[in-house]
């Protein structure tokens, strides 16, 4: 009877391509990383990408990996899920069981901050540090605090 369009895109594919289109806003040559917050009734809670804290003038930071924390940028730039979080202008208890959508696979103090905020879902679009030490920290957070974890593919469309 109906003649709706049955060819729509996941909700998967919609909150990984805001965290995609988030991820464009980041001023880093090398990793551009965007998050968006989803909860349980489809609705964006909160987006967030990695760049230095909005009072700095991010012309004035270094943008390298030197290795030398004085000249890193690593000590400067906010990662894009802890900004989601830190963009939220609402109640925490809003974040239980919400979804997380982001494009690399957290870092350990990601991983920490977005349990504490009580993100229930990390769904992820590249886990391109999969095995390293900071990567096995990340998943052992999750798994113990019950926090599920899953890449999506995007169809291309």
């Amino acid at each position: 009877m109906s003649d709706k369009r049955r060819d729509v895109i996941t909700w998967d594919e919609f909150f990984m391509r805001v965290a995609i289109d988030a991820s464009l806003r980041s001023k880093d040559p090398n990793t551009q990383v965007g998050a968006c917050i989803a909860d349980t009734n489809h609705r964006i809670l909160s987006v967030g990408y990695n760049g230095t804290p909005s009072a700095l003038n991010d012309d004035d930071f270094p943008w390298a990996a030197t290795g030398d924390p004085l000249t890193d940028k690593h000590s400067y730039v906010i990662h894009a899920e802890a900004n989601a979080v830190l963009n939220y202008r609402g109640s925490l208890k809003d974040m239980k069981a919400a979804t997380v959508y982001v494009t690399l696979f957290p870092c350990h103090e990601c991983a920490k901050i977005l349990v504490q905020a009580g993100v229930g879902e990390v769904v992820y679009l590249s886990d391109k540090y999969d095995g390293t030490d900071d990567n096995k920290i990340s998943k052992r957070i999750f798994d113990s605090c019950g926090v599920t974890y899953r890449q999506v593919m995007m169809t291309g469309r």
